[in-house]
């Protein structure tokens, strides 16, 4: 809470019983001297704001925090008629009409008192009701707007979750290949890590934001796959169809990254048979269409966790529901030994997080 919030509150709060002195002191000054008018305004403005003080302040926060409104409704009695009872006495002792009229037996003023309590009920409960209607709509305000900060840090902390574990399997399988090609060709191993050392970078230095440029990211996947490209040779048949025409439009880093590693790890493998992966990129009207396609066998299949891929795409359609919600199309198909993702994303030129 900020201190210019609790300075108005506070001058909020001060005006308020301000107002309603004044408005005590010119209604009782209308049928008695000033002084006394004054001493009774100044004296029921002081309880009225002790006891409303202590329920707004101190019991309800509490049984919002406990939820236990059932014992506050026991407690907002309690406090009415207490605060009835301080008025009954100040209007019977400091009464409009002289002293000397209350009989001297304290046993005989007792009507007094409770005329004056049942009389001062209505007064007490609009106090007490409008100072706790006000305060529990700000405190419900407080409580909503904790929330909401916590669900997004919460949905923060989710999507960096599934971020991480996208990562350290990308950098493996890239470290792997330089492993290998280290004993084979060298040229080839100096070339890649050239590649890989712009993977990184991305990841490093990108990868934290919430949004990235579109033609940033997928230039990172052009490198990918120039990387699975060159571990498969010619082993593997891959097509791709990049169209990115505007050059602004902001995505969530690495979200489609899973889309290429799922494709390439589950692609067939059998002997005489020729995989193949399709990508095709375009974007148009600031909406992207996203589309891999590879082939697979059955055998293949059954190392999967299930019939929609692995970690990798449980993970993108979690960060597709958490930062795309009512803007994206997600479709996976498998059908005649063919596994396709298709994608189609409404994008923003407008550097701010989707959230739920």
């Amino acid at each position: 809470m900020t201190k210019s919030f609790v300075l108005k509150e506070y001058l909020f709060t001060f005006i308020f019983w301000l107002v309603l002195a004044i408005v005590l002191w010119f209604n009782f000054q209308s049928t008695t001297e000033t002084y006394l008018a004054m001493t009774q305004a100044a004296i029921i403005a002081a309880f009225s704001f002790t006891f409303t003080h202590f329920l707004t302040n101190k019991l309800l926060p509490k049984a919002l925090r406990e939820k236990k409104m059932k014992r506050f409704l026991i407690q907002l009695i309690m406090v009415i008629f207490m605060l009835s009872l301080v008025f009954s006495i100040i209007f019977t002792y400091l009464e409009v009409e002289p002293k000397d009229q209350l009989p001297e037996n304290f046993r005989d003023q007792l009507p007094f008192l409770w005329k004056g309590f049942y009389m001062s009920l209505p007064a007490s409960f609009l106090i007490n009701g409008a100072a706790c209607g006000v305060k529990f709509y700000n405190e419900h305000g407080r409580i909503e707007r904790d929330h909401i900060l916590l669900q997004q840090a919460h949905l923060e902390n989710q999507l960096k979750l599934l971020q991480d574990q996208i990562n350290p399997h990308v950098v493996f399988n890239i470290l792997n290949h330089i492993h290998i090609l280290m004993k084979k060709d060298t040229q080839l191993a100096d070339y890649l890590l050239l590649k890989f050392s712009d993977i990184l970078r991305y990841q490093l230095y990108h990868c934290n934001e919430n949004l990235v440029f579109l033609n940033k990211d997928i230039e990172h996947i052009q490198n990918l796959v120039e990387v699975e490209k060159l571990r498969w040779g010619n082993e593997l048949d891959v097509k791709e169809s990049w169209e990115i025409t505007h050059k602004k439009l902001f995505i969530a880093p690495l979200l489609l990254v899973a889309f290429i590693e799922n494709a390439f790890k589950y692609v067939c493998r059998l002997p005489g048979h020729k995989g193949y992966v399709e990508i095709i990129c375009k974007e148009e009207n600031n909406t992207l269409y996203f589309c891999v396609e590879n082939s697979y066998s059955d055998i293949a299949i059954h190392k999967k966790k299930d019939r929609t891929g692995g970690i990798g795409l449980h993970n993108v359609q979690k960060r597709l529901k958490l930062q795309y919600p009512d803007s994206h199309d997600l479709k996976i198909e498998t059908n005649n030994n063919v596994f396709k993702v298709t994608l189609i994303l409404k994008l923003s030129d407008n550097n701010e997080q989707y959230y739920s």
